[in-house]
């Protein structure tokens, strides 16, 4: 069979090491094996061929269960019995595995049955063709375990809603109370298994989390009993606590499942003294933890009413909680936070849980310590227990909210100082540091007018030990306290010292910490700081020099932050002294003779990020500018020309000169419009020459804000919008630096695009593409009569090519304004200028069509998007409304071209006939249910192979 021998030759492939073209080769031409009607009978003969590779037969295995999933409808329904007999017949000739294949043929044939209304009595088929047998036992219980998750998980067997539910309910609900008995007689059978228990333990799961059996039916059963006894078996155990797990879940309806409540209790709480008893076994508590804390979660409410009854639970939690194993600890926390969220709303809580919270509160603290020796931790070890004490941080604003804030604030405060009191060498600072960290961790629940716990803390910062990590605590927890500062600022100038000094410390994450505790303290107190501003100058010029950029960069977003909080005449004389400073560099580096050095560049480059962040922070002071601003947007435009005329082909240079173009734009808005014109020209120059994007970005931002016509008549002048005829000539200039950047970039991105594919610019395209989308917003004249349209109509179409979803968008979007523009359909007495716009769009889809329309339908069902359908059919739309007769000549040769990977023949020859009766009706809107049709066909096939995939 020549099938067979290319199926295994494509099947070796995977036996070996094939470089990546040999894999993907192999990979593709399997999945297409899988979708063709010759792969039913090519598997049929593989799968019980004896001298066949036991790979070549799982992958036969799950191509039956990828066939039954999606292709029944490939074969006669009059041959499913053939069909299901023949997997019934594999399954029983693979009993002793492996358990691979067994798992696939299982699911094939509970596929089958959710689609053959002729099985109705499929379990009872299964039970009694191998239910007697010991040998063919574990395979019903693999089937019957896998039924119910298959029929609730594989949502892709087409079935509609109803045959799903009548279907489901023969197979599932009308024979749980048969499953049970079965279970039941399996469990107690003479010479049963750990395994085929296992197998039991596994299976009822199954159903009770299907929700096929109620906790009252299973608890009438010995099964019930024997859920909780094989707690004492290491091979039992984990399967054990799933089932008494979902049982627990199951009886979350507590009124109508008191009387199994009842019995599930006592037997929980018979399990605490086992914590003791086998502490020495993580695995042993972990699976005691998800019970008790199962059972603590479900039953909160009794907790609360029956407090005294049920709180052995509680101190159970509490033990796991404690347990030193930090993969344990984490599986109580859902249930404190939730317990604390139902105490929280009552008008007082029993002392019992008061207890609880405080102990939690210590246990949370003594496992926030770092080990004695934390250096021995490795990389990743110090990162998920720094993550992790995050974590912890969560709970304990839990007990911050049973036990009040304040209470915690001090029960913290006290093990500090407790700690303080001991001579300095019995002192580590993990002792320290621990309650540090819990402090910064309930820092968001503290109340901002506290004069009791808060000030407590505070006077106590400046006597904690100088060690590095003690100080990273203590500054973090100034970040986290600010608010708290702002309303007690008499604090403020202590905090400053201490901050200034963390900023001297040698330690580079003491630092950055005080860097952070800086802006915070700015941004929250900013109103208090004005005063401290020529302090913070000073602070720049001497001590942060010696700062590395970003602890530096976190010491200009402070300062923009009392910046703004300033009068606006105070404040622009204060951002132009720390802009000077920065602009000073930046024109020193420009004028100088001799080429900069790196380590020039890189300061010039910090300074640059150092003025952006500031820019960002204070954005505008309004439409008028104060005095202090007035002529500053044309002086630094100067510095700015002379740099990037020098340095502007060094890619960072570029990158972070045009970052703060864009902010200056921002800041200086319509007071820019003088400059705008000669931004654009050098943004055109240096593009051509570089063909780094952001020169497209910021010529884009600058058309989008001074493109339109009406906006360059009028100016804020004294809190009105005055008429400014000298504007009409910077506006004028403006339009011609546009165009001429519209035609110098899409000249340069064609030679680009003739050097690199597309996905090699996806940057450059977006960039382009959106000032493109800016050009024909605000200057449509512009766009359309130019020469360069045609070519950037087809440049544009590269983008779309371009497995990149904001450049798709963008391409998108572009096409969608040209192709339904109102200048192709606004007839009777258009705009002078419409007839000129229709003449060039016709003219660019007449040559460019047919690429086009293929570049839509070849994304559409493969890289494009799912958000973007809307966008290719409102195209598509109007393509057939306007150019039907060209679209419907061209269909036939683009749906050919595409791949049956991605759109089944089925599909594609389906959407050829309904775009046709469309068209020629004359009914355009049907388009838009082709293409969602040949989408979903297309999206159905894709999932299909990318699951192909994962069992390979």
């Amino acid at each position: 069979m020549a099938d067979m021998q290319a199926l295994l030759s494509a099947l070796d492939v995977f036996s070996k090491a094939p470089d990546k073209v040999s894999l993907d080769r192999a990979n593709s031409w399997l999945q297409d094996f899988q979708h063709s009607p010759e792969a039913w009978a090519t598997c049929n003969v593989l799968l019980f061929s004896p001298d066949v590779p036991s790979g070549a037969k799982l992958f036969a295995a799950q191509t039956f269960r990828a066939k039954v999933t999606y292709d029944l409808h490939q074969l006669d329904h009059k041959t499913l019995p053939e069909l299901r007999d023949t997997l019934l017949t594999a399954l029983r000739a693979h009993k002793a595995g492996p358990r691979n294949i067994i798992i696939q043929l299982c699911l094939s044939l509970a596929g089958i049955a959710l689609q053959m209304p002729s099985w109705p009595n499929a379990v009872e088929t299964m039970i009694e063709g191998f239910g007697t047998d010991p040998q063919t036992v574990p395979l019903l219980l693999q089937f019957l375990t896998l039924l119910p998750e298959e029929l609730n998980s594989n949502t892709r067997i087409p079935v509609t809603d109803e045959e799903y539910k009548e279907r489901a309910a023969r197979l599932l609900s009308a024979n749980s109370n048969r499953v049970l008995e079965l279970l039941s007689l399996y469990i107690q059978a003479s010479g049963v298994t750990t395994a085929v228990q296992n197998q039991v333990f596994n299976c009822l799961r199954s159903w009770i989390v299907a929700g096929e059996v109620s906790s009252i039916r299973l608890a009438e059963t010995p099964l019930f009993s024997f859920s909780f006894d094989p707690l004492a078996s290491d091979e039992l155990f984990d399967a054990a606590v799933d089932v008494i797990c979902e049982l627990i879940h199951e009886t979350q309806e507590i009124d109508d499942n008191m009387a199994v409540i009842e019995l599930i209790v006592p037997r929980v709480i018979a399990l605490k003294p086992l914590l003791l008893k086998q502490r020495e076994d993580p695995e042993k508590i972990k699976g005691y933890a998800r019970i008790f804390t199962e059972a603590g979660e479900t039953y909160r409410l009794l907790l609360l009413r029956h407090t005294e009854t049920f709180f052995p639970i509680v101190e159970a939690i509490g033990e796991c909680s404690a347990y030193p194993d930090l993969d344990i600890v984490p599986i109580t926390f859902p249930f404190w936070m939730r317990l604390a969220q139902n105490i929280g709303k009552k008008s007082s809580v029993p002392q019992l849980f008061l207890d609880a919270y405080q102990s939690l509160m210590r246990v949370i603290i003594s496992h926030l310590h770092f080990p004695p020796d934390s250096d021995a931790l490795t990389g990743q070890e110090a990162d998920s227990f720094r993550s992790f004490r995050h974590v912890m941080g969560d709970t304990l604003k839990d007990c911050c909210f049973v036990l009040r804030t304040d209470t915690c604030l001090l029960a913290t405060y006290e093990l500090i100082t407790t700690a303080l009191s001991r001579a300095p060498e019995a002192l580590s600072w993990q002792e320290i540091e621990a309650p540090l960290f819990a402090l910064r961790s309930m820092g968001a629940e503290i109340d901002p007018n506290d004069n009791n716990a808060v000030p407590k803390i505070m006077d106590l910062i400046p006597s904690l030990p100088h060690h590095p990590r003690v100080r990273y605590a203590a500054l973090l927890i100034i970040s986290r306290y600010t608010e708290w500062i702002n309303m007690h600022p008499d604090y403020i100038r202590f905090q400053l010292q201490y901050i200034s000094a963390g900023f001297e410390d040698s330690d580079n994450e003491v630092s950055a910490a005080a860097g952070q505790a800086l802006k915070y303290l700015c941004q929250d107190c900013k109103q208090h700081l004005v005063d401290f501003l020529p302090t913070l100058h000073t602070f720049l010029s001497t001590t942060g020099l010696k700062l590395v950029q970003d602890d530096r960069r976190q010491v200009y977003e402070a300062i923009a932050h009392v910046i703004s909080a300033m009068p606006m005449d105070r404040a622009a004389e204060s951002l132009r002294t720390f802009t000077l400073d920065i602009l000073a560099q930046v024109h020193t580096i420009a004028s100088r003779q001799a080429a900069a050095t790196q380590q020039d560049l890189l300061n010039v480059h910090n300074g640059l990020e150092n003025l952006e962040v500031m820019l960002h922070v204070i954005r505008s002071f309004g439409e008028e500018l104060p005095v202090a601003c007035q002529n500053t947007c044309q002086q630094a435009w100067l510095v700015f020309d002379a740099f990037l005329s020098k340095y502007g082909s060094s890619y960072d240079v570029t990158e972070r000169t045009t970052r703060v173009l864009r902010h200056a734009l921002t800041f200086f808005d319509k007071a820019a419009l003088p400059v705008a014109s000669a931004v654009v020209d050098r943004m055109s120059v240096a593009f051509e020459a570089t063909g780094f994007p952001s020169y497209l970005w910021i010529a884009g931002k600058i058309i989008d804000a001074f493109g339109d016509e009406e906006d360059r008549r009028y100016v804020w002048v004294a809190g009105k919008n005055v008429e400014v005829s000298g504007n009409d000539e910077a506006y004028q200039s403006l339009r011609e630096s546009s165009r001429v950047v519209f035609e110098r970039s899409t000249s340069k991105l064609v030679s680009l695009l003739q050097l690199k594919s597309p996905s090699d610019l996806p940057d450059v395209l977006e960039d382009y593409v959106q000032m493109l989308l800016k050009l024909v917003d605000k200057c449509p004249d512009i766009f359309f009569q130019s020469s360069a349209f045609p070519v950037a109509f087809r440049a544009t179409m590269a983008a779309l090519t371009v497995v990149h979803t904001d450049v798709i968008f963008a391409a998108l979007d572009l096409f969608q304004i040209i192709l339904t523009h109102n200048c192709l359909s606004d007839t009777h007495s258009p705009p002078p200028k419409f007839p000129l716009y229709a003449a060039a769009i016709q003219a660019a889809f007449e040559k460019e069509g047919y690429e086009l329309v293929g570049y839509l339908l070849a994304g559409l069902i493969s890289d494009f998007p799912e958000d973007s359908t809307s966008t290719v059919v409102s195209i598509f739309r109007s393509i057939a409304s306007i150019w039907g007769p060209q679209l419907l000549s061209w269909l036939p040769t683009i749906l050919g071209h595409l791949s049956v990977a991605t759109a089944p023949n089925e599909a594609k020859t389906r959407f050829l006939s309904d775009v046709t009766r469309a068209v020629k009706g004359k009914e355009y809107d049907k388009v838009k249910y082709a293409i969602l049709e040949l989408n979903r066909a297309s999206r159905k096939t894709r999932e299909r192979r990318r699951a192909a995939m994962g069992g390979l």
